[in-house]
């Protein structure tokens, strides 16, 4: 769900560090440190409840770390959809755009024409790309074909491939 409403692709590792335990995919390749606890064998609203506190991060190249904190818990209705964004600001930086800095750096290029890198990443990032936009109507509808089979066949893909 993170992912979908960030606007990502779910291509890279990430991880949930809740009350001092870590939550991930476990890397059969990786045994540098201790692995994460299996995602897939615990559920988030299990381990969050209201005053709860997570660090998500995503990308462990990039390093994109997010806080979450649990303002509130609500009983939804059957009808109600399985997740859904109610607000948000500013677009999702683009997979792959280096971290905070290179994305810094990103948009100081694609907003000055005379930056020498300005066309190309222009063109990288999509020619329509605008960081102040964020589109409440779209990540809603990315939320409610979280259930698809599109999006189970993709984390089954990234799961097989670890």
């Amino acid at each position: 769900m993170l992912q979908l409403a960030l606007g990502w692709t779910d291509s890279h590792l990430h991880e949930f560090e809740i009350g001092g335990n870590r939550y991930g995919m476990p890397d059969p390749q990786e045994d540098i440190d201790e692995p994460p606890l299996d995602e897939q064998d615990h559920q988030l609203d299990e381990l969050l409840q209201k005053g709860g506190r997570a660090e998500y991060l995503y990308d462990f190249g990039d390093s994109w770390r997010h806080e979450i904190v649990v303002e509130n818990e609500l009983s939804p209705e059957r009808s109600a959809p399985k997740a859904e964004c109610l607000a948000g600001a500013r677009a999702c930086p683009p997979e792959d755009s280096g971290g905070a800095d290179a994305y810094e750096e990103l948009l100081e290029a694609i907003a000055d024409p005379t930056n020498e890198r300005h066309a190309e990443l222009r063109e990288w990032v999509d020619p329509d790309f605008d960081s102040e936009e964020f589109d409440l109507a779209s990540v809603n509808r990315a939320l409610r074909g979280a259930g698809s089979a599109t999006w189970r066949r993709r984390r089954e893909r990234f799961y097989s491939s670890s």
